[in-house]
């Protein structure tokens, strides 16, 4: 089967595709004829090797830890699917035609396989940081790079809680913003400005989704450290922020509710770009220049 691999940290120019043997899966595990996986900036940021200092890579590496696609082996112990289910979830290197799952949900049939393959990674991150940061209904929430995949679900995931949430954004994403329930604004100088005139009795919380720099910003906005989270700067914790990362937690419960969501048109997830296998490169580097809305996706069959 073709795959996307790697053998020393570095750029784009260190992923290759080539041939190699399908994995099988392991007990608790499934094996799906992967459709399509899903992109994230975990994904050039472990190419890099900037996860080294607490996540072991071993060479020659794969790439991709969601996807979705048709199940073509069960695993010791699986029940709750069988050969020729179509499933999405976590996995492992799902960048490649085949692909193992170690959390999965079964795939409705008014969700594409593009976009079942995005849902795990943001609505993850997304749960996890509204539920860390500390905001609760009638409350504000402020967003910094609110119109990428982690960013669109947050800001629906937190207004279906009740909370306002204001969205940084350039100008031309402020339509897609308003069209996710958020007040949006433009980030970079003059922030803390722009958010007091739009709520001028405060912001109960702030989180960074960009890993711009901006967390001292973020503090003074809110006033407390402890309501300011980052799921992308690793220095968050040295100004007494807090620093969001997995594993995921129950992600049986949160794909049901996800697909609940999508299947009620609660929820909605923007493909910006789709790549084809071969091109899983470029879409690294599209991932890596930022100014993504939604999420990139490669397609694989």
């Amino acid at each position: 089967m073709k795959a996307i691999e790697f053998n020393a940290y570095g750029g784009p120019d260190v992923l290759h595709i080539i041939d190699v043997a399908p994995p099988h899966a392991g007990p608790g595990q499934v094996r799906i004829r992967v459709r399509a996986a899903g992109v994230n900036p975990s994904d050039w940021k472990r190419r890099e090797g900037q996860y080294r200092a607490f996540e072991d890579v071993r060479f020659p590496a794969g790439l991709g830890v969601e996807g979705a696609g048709i199940v073509d082996e069960v695993g010791p112990g699986v029940r709750d699917v069988t050969i020729g289910d179509t499933v999405f979830g976590f996995g492992e290197n799902t960048m490649a035609e085949q692909a193992i799952l170690t959390h999965w949900a079964r795939k409705p049939d008014n969700l594409s396989f593009e976009v079942a393959a995005c849902l795990p990674v943001v609505s993850d991150t997304a749960t996890r940081a509204l539920d860390q940061v500390g905001v609760a209904e009638g409350q504000t929430l402020l967003v910094s790079g609110a119109a990428g995949g982690v960013g669109t679900a947050i800001v629906q995931l937190a207004c279906l809680r009740g909370i306002t949430v204001i969205g940084t954004a350039s100008a031309t994403k402020h339509d897609y913003l308003r069209a996710l329930g958020a007040i949006p604004t433009t980030y970079g100088e003059g922030l803390e400005e722009r958010v007091h005139e739009l709520m001028p009795d405060g912001v109960d919380a702030a989180i960074d989704v960009a890993g711009s720099g901006i967390i001292p910003e973020l503090i003074r906005i809110t006033g407390d450290p402890t309501h300011v989270l980052s799921v992308a700067d690793f220095s968050a914790e040295e100004y007494g922020a807090k620093f969001s990362h997995g594993p995921p937690v129950d992600p049986a419960r949160l794909f049901a509710e996800m697909t609940d969501l999508c299947s009620a048109g609660l929820f909605t997830l923007l493909i910006d770009r789709s790549f084809p296998l071969d091109r899983a490169k470029e879409a690294q580097q599209v991932s890596e220049a930022g100014h993504v809305t939604g999420k990139l996706v490669v397609r694989v069959a």
